[in-house]
């Protein structure tokens, strides 16, 4: 099934469960930057937010808010007890410390999954491995690559192949080219967010491979991926319009769940 499809299959499911709760969750939306790419990211979650009738406030906080005012905010909405969940967005000024941001929101409001402490998995890693699993793509035993090491996607995606019982191997930049290509021509699996256009392009792939693609690369004005389009393999998720889509309706179910665990429902869909 295309993702566009899933996703769609998804956000219709979620609707018809929040359809039916006392109240509708609720998703606070912290911004303290300018970036376009955070603007049309917003977007997006404010857009799915109102499609599956969840309820939403975007704050938008001054550019020179100090640290200590920034962290006051996310109190307040820890303490709010209208408020199901809360995510603040990236990045931020210089001199606020994204890490302190990130442990400043409660575990249980935590829909990011970037609290150490937090019971929700990261959206993106997560929506990758459920849209996996939708596509009966076996896990166990095979052999998966995370190209990246970042603690948004890169460490999470690969502590989640390893719960699935992959032979996991994360490669980075510091691989030699030799070993990457070692490692790439004995993937079954292989996860690509590095961050450069077509990165994987020519090397040689398995054709019952599955390949994902978290690359989102803009060269004037166009969106490419980490990976060359049509690959000789089993499965490719596009750019645009794949893990993205993923990583939003992770966001999604997160909210669901931090509603449901702070009233002590039972946290399943």
């Amino acid at each position: 099934m295309e993702i566009k499809e899933y996703v769609k299959e998804r956000k219709a499911y979620l609707t018809d469960l929040i359809n039916h709760l006392p109240v509708p969750p609720k998703l606070v939306i912290i911004q303290v930057n300018e970036d376009e790419a955070s603007m049309a990211y917003i977007r997006g979650k404010i857009k799915d937010l109102s499609t599956i009738n969840a309820n939403y406030e975007h704050i938008k906080l001054p550019l020179d808010i100090s640290e200590e005012a920034l962290l006051s905010v996310i109190e307040q909405y820890n303490h709010d007890e209208t408020v199901d969940g809360i995510l603040v967005q990236m990045p931020l000024p210089k001199g606020i410390d994204e890490e302190k941001v990130k442990e400043a929101v409660t575990p249980l409001k935590d829909v990011d999954g970037f609290h150490p402490l937090s019971s929700y998995i990261p959206c993106t890693p997560k929506g990758i491995i459920d849209y996996l699993e939708n596509e009966k793509i076996e896990f166990s035993g095979k052999n998966a690559v995370v190209i990246g090491r970042s603690n948004i996607v890169g460490k999470p995606m690969a502590k989640l192949l390893l719960n699935k019982n992959c032979n996991v191997t994360v490669l980075h930049s510091k691989t030699t080219k030799e070993d990457m290509a070692f490692y790439l021509k004995h993937a079954d699996i292989v996860v690509v967010a590095v961050g450069r256009k077509y990165f994987i392009d020519e090397q040689e792939l398995k054709k019952s491979a599955v390949i994902v693609d978290v690359g989102i690369n803009r060269v004037d004005g166009i969106l490419y991926g980490d990976c060359r389009p049509n690959l000789d393999v089993k499965l490719q998720t596009p750019v645009p319009g794949g893990v993205g889509l993923l990583t939003r309706l992770s966001m999604l179910e997160n909210l669901i769940l931090c509603y449901k665990k702070r009233r002590g429902l039972k946290d399943e869909f």
